[in-house]
């Protein structure tokens, strides 16, 4: 029983550490969170829907919801933040997060209706015995999938000129304009790298609980901001621990306590995370940017 939830709970992290990254990204290097991003993971769950439907497997559809959210983000960044930055307070950004969000779930629910979606059964979903523990193939494509992505960033960041680019900006955004790094650039691409990987969320999800709806981003991304706090804002493997622990405890929760208690775990978990240890797990105790 134990082992099972433990693999449950892995399953559904993985989803909320791929959300988390995007959010801890983008706050790592202008200090926004982007509560828009929960609606960019919903986005990506439809246009992988969408071209499963039309008759494109999984992993194309994974790829095209990608693509797509890659694009998505940036132009969210394009219109939604870019004028405000540097122009006005904090605040008016996170209006603007806000504003975006509403938009994109209202425009979702004018064009596909406010009810939930089954999700066609593309992937054969048998089980095998482990000793005593039971395992779904679907699990094991998720949790090697969100692996893959999750290596695939961390490596990007560490070893590219672009990665490296982005840890310049989010250590200082005006010494890396005089160095001569494009800052728009980079943070355009920022949202992007994000938006892919809460596409990618989006689409396992879908395939995993069979069901896609348009308010699915609002929770989802409420989650998955308090992985990103509980494992550092700011620091990429705090946000794959941080949302990883969130969903073995949320499971663990619903398994041991009840599933009543199953939205509220995450956030009794962020207000503990703000009190005991407000930097995270992996966060850093770091000045105040002038």
């Amino acid at each position: 029983m134990f082992w099972e939830q433990l693999l449950n709970g892995l399953t559904l992290g993985s989803s909320y550490a791929l959300i988390a990254l995007g959010y801890t990204m983008v706050y790592g290097i202008i200090q926004l969170i982007n509560f828009a991003h929960g609606e960019v993971y919903m986005f990506g769950a439809f246009v992988g829907l969408f071209l499963v439907t039309a008759g494109a497997n999984i992993f194309v559809a994974l790829l095209g919801a990608m693509a797509f959210c890659m694009l998505l983000g940036m132009l969210i960044e394009r219109v939604a933040y870019r004028p405000l930055r540097g122009k006005s307070t904090r605040l008016s950004a996170l209006i603007s997060a806000i504003g975006v969000s509403i938009f994109l779930s209202t425009l979702m629910v004018l064009y596909r209706g406010p009810n939930t979606t089954r999700y066609p059964a593309v992937l054969g979903d048998s089980t095998f015995q482990l000793g005593s523990l039971q395992v779904s193939t679907l699990q094991i494509i998720i949790l090697v999938i969100a692996a893959l992505l999750m290596v695939v960033l961390e490596l990007a960041i560490k070893k590219t000129r672009v990665g490296k680019a982005m840890r310049a900006c989010s250590q200082d955004l005006e010494a890396s304009k005089l160095m001569g790094v494009n800052v728009n650039r980079i943070i355009s691409l920022t949202f992007a790298t994000g938006s892919a990987l809460a596409a990618a969320g989006g689409v396992m999800v879908g395939i995993y609980y069979n069901a896609v709806w348009p308010y699915m981003g609002t929770m989802a991304g409420l989650k998955a901001f308090a992985a990103a706090v509980l494992g550092g804002i700011g620091s990429v493997p705090g946000a794959m621990i941080g949302g990883l622990s969130l969903g073995v405890l949320e499971i663990m929760g619903i398994a041991y306590l009840s599933s009543s208690y199953k939205d509220a775990i995450a956030f009794a978990i962020l207000i503990l995370v703000l009190i005991i240890r407000p930097q995270g797990l992996l966060g850093q105790k770091l000045s105040k940017k002038v």
